[in-house]
């Protein structure tokens, strides 16, 4: 392509977007597709064309053909998961991140790519109140972007492994005495990954009567008892706002019974740890004094597009000694000279992308304040969704905290049937889950064309799909 016609290709994708924009923020577009599987597929030829097309005719293809069959996270009447936030200083920073097209494996492929993010990162520890030792500032810690929680647990889990093994693992793997402990509450990702580190399932803990939330004493002895039997307690992962109700683990109290024992303790905060910008909201730092490795995803709940998880570490030489490799061909004088981070050591892959970029774009361009703002705005708009939930007969609000509200009907068969109800109805996504043996509906604030017209508007085709549920 002539380098010279991209800019006015690129100011017509842009003018799309914000076209594309304004309809989320009006509510024009529907938050779930129309199409059947297979519609996509049945508009897309089965093979590669020969010959180079127009970028022009693929724009038009993108919105006549891939747009209509999104589902649009950034509508403000999707309500479901968690949000995956986003802002135009975030897709700014990704379209130069694409166009400058480097490779920030190591300091020596990208200096002021490594060096960014590590300011970048420790920028965000203080903003959040991290303990100090999780800044590259500190000397020992320190934080990497990763692409989601997932990574982020499972290089948590890597480190853990090398410690409690004292490096054995490298050579002789997991050998089947190793354990990860957390909760039934815990995200998916962490059996994923005990599963992928080779650690099997989790050893799953009680929970608090009531509370949904890890009991330390129960902890401790089970840890006792494993440790007794030959067993090695490698890792404990506990969250701070679960995917479910968006509880917290009681991390004070977990804190010393893992640092006691030698235990990695690894926060899984992917939601909820954003909140910890608004100083009125740092309960959720409680016991992070006590943690190995913190993580947030910023694509969550920071108006950063995903993916964008930040990964700190206490201590990063369990994490650097436990994925480092050292082929001669990335050997180079800076690496060798031990005064360089070399992030490909602090994650799976070899290869990244220059990752801080977008980060540093939308600190700044919202300012910390900026983004306080809009946490307290989406809690304030989650409070009156919880209000409305209590309010309504025949309703009942199963939890609300942060962001999210989760609720059901009066019975189980009224609440499935609520959920049919709306999996049809294409103006609002709220996700079905289940919570105590109970069907209920999660709803999470977070878009960032959420106001309260839109979370009326939510609550009366809710109401109006529960009187036709019945």
């Amino acid at each position: 392509m002539n380098s010279d016609a991209f800019p006015a290709l690129a100011a017509e994708a842009a003018e799309r977007l914000a076209v594309h924009w304004r309809a989320l923020a009006a509510a024009e577009l529907p938050v779930v597709p129309s199409g059947a599987p297979g519609t996509t597929l049945k508009a897309l030829p089965e093979t590669a064309p020969e010959q180079a097309e127009e970028l022009t005719e693929i724009l038009d293809d993108t919105w006549r053909t891939i747009v209509p069959q999104l589902v649009h996270w950034q509508h403000p009447g999707f309500l479901g998961y968690y949000p995956t936030s986003n802002s135009p200083a975030s897709v700014l920073a990704e379209f130069v991140t694409a166009g400058l097209g480097v490779q920030g494996m190591m300091w020596a492929t990208s200096p002021a790519a490594t060096e960014l993010e590590q300011r970048v990162c420790d920028w965000l520890a203080r903003a959040l109140a991290l303990p100090e030792h999780f800044t590259h500032a500190f000397g020992r810690g320190g934080g990497v972007i990763q692409d989601s929680a997932s990574s982020a647990v499972l290089v948590a889990l890597v480190a853990a492994l090398h410690r409690a093994s004292r490096g054995r693992w490298r050579e002789h793997g997991t050998e089947s005495r190793y354990r990860v402990y957390c909760t039934d509450q815990a995200n998916s990702c962490v059996p994923k990954a005990a599963r992928i580190a080779g650690i099997g399932e989790p050893v799953l803990v009680p929970t608090l009567p009531g509370t949904r939330t890890m009991d330390p004493a129960a902890l401790a002895r089970r840890l006792d008892a494993d440790r007794a039997a030959g067993l090695v307690p490698a890792a404990v992962v506990v969250t701070v706002g679960t995917t479910l109700t968006c509880a917290a683990d009681p991390i004070p109290e977990i804190g010393p019974v893992c640092r006691e024992r030698g235990t990695w303790l690894h926060v899984d905060a992917a939601y909820a740890g954003t909140a910890a910008l608004c100083p009125e909201l740092r309960r959720v730092n409680e016991g992070l004094e006590y943690a190995d490795s913190h993580a947030v995803n910023a694509h969550k709940w920071m108006r950063t597009g995903t993916p964008c998880d930040v990964l700190w570490v206490a201590d990063r030489r369990a994490l650097t000694n436990a994925m480092s490799t050292d082929p001669s061909y990335l050997r180079n004088p800076a690496t060798d000279s031990g005064t360089v981070v070399d992030f490909r050591d602090w994650q799976i892959p070899l290869g990244r992308p220059m990752r801080a970029l977008k980060l540093w774009y939308v600190l700044r361009a919202h300012g910390l304040e900026g983004l306080r703002t809009a946490i307290r705005h989406d809690i304030r708009l989650a409070t009156r969704l919880a209000r409305l939930v209590e309010d309504e007969p025949g309703f009942h609000l199963v939890a609300h905290a942060l962001g999210l509200v989760v609720f059901r009907r009066d019975t189980d068969e009224q609440t499935r049937a609520l959920a049919a109800r709306m999996a049809d109805d294409p103006t609002v996504l709220c996700t079905p889950a289940t919570v105590d043996g109970q069907p209920v509906l999660r709803a999470a604030v977070g878009s960032p064309y959420a106001d309260e017209a839109g979370i009326l508007r939510a609550w009366t085709t809710i109401r109006a799909h529960a009187r036709t549920a019945r």
